[in-house]
């Protein structure tokens, strides 16, 4: 009995070492609009606008279980907020969070393509106050028959306000954080 009893245990063991093996080798990713609550232990200032740059700043502080990125707002800067806990996430629209190991996957579709600018061929720009967001910006695109393409700046970064180009001309995508693009003809 003690016998098939060890062999038994050392089956669940084996069995549960194999489950964790394969939830590991899936990556990890972090979530865009969500901010995750408590547990900070240092909040810095993020020169570069860009959440992946708070990832990797996770990574290589060992206290650190899981980061939030905060976008600016008002007169506030974008922060990047370093946690020694893994907090509940909370869906908001201010930030994008994570744990230690998960890189930064933006969302992608519905003719939109985050983290990107598309510089330069406007015609036009506009401040987008009040909540508004890339939906508007786009919506603006679509409705205008002269508009080709358009990119949405997040507040704080083409001014302290959202902000709106429409394009005449399809110019290639660049990664900039903070920004919003897509093609509509």
């Amino acid at each position: 009995m003690a016998r098939a009893a060890v062999i038994s245990r050392l089956f669940a063991a084996l069995v549960a070492t194999l489950v964790m093996l394969a939830h590991a080798s899936q990556p990890a990713q972090a979530q865009t609009n969500f901010d995750r609550i408590g547990g900070d232990y240092l909040r810095a200032p993020s020169g570069t606008g860009d959440p992946a740059d708070c990832a990797l700043a996770c990574e290589r502080d060992k206290r650190c279980r899981s980061w939030t990125f905060s976008y600016p707002s008002g007169s506030d800067g974008a922060y990047c907020w370093l946690k020694n806990t893994v907090p509940q996430r909370t869906q908001s629209d201010c930030c994008v969070s994570g744990v230690r190991g998960a890189g930064v996957i933006e969302p992608r579709g519905r003719g939109m393509e985050t983290s990107t600018d598309r510089f330069g061929g406007d015609y036009r720009n506009f401040e987008i106050k009040g909540g508004e967001d890339a939906q508007r910006c786009k919506a603006s695109c679509e409705g205008d028959n002269k508009c080709r393409a358009w990119t949405y700046a997040r507040p704080g970064y083409a001014g302290r306000e959202a902000r709106c180009f429409l394009k005449k001309d399809i110019k290639p995508p660049r990664r900039k954080p903070g920004f919003t693009s897509g093609v509509v003809r």
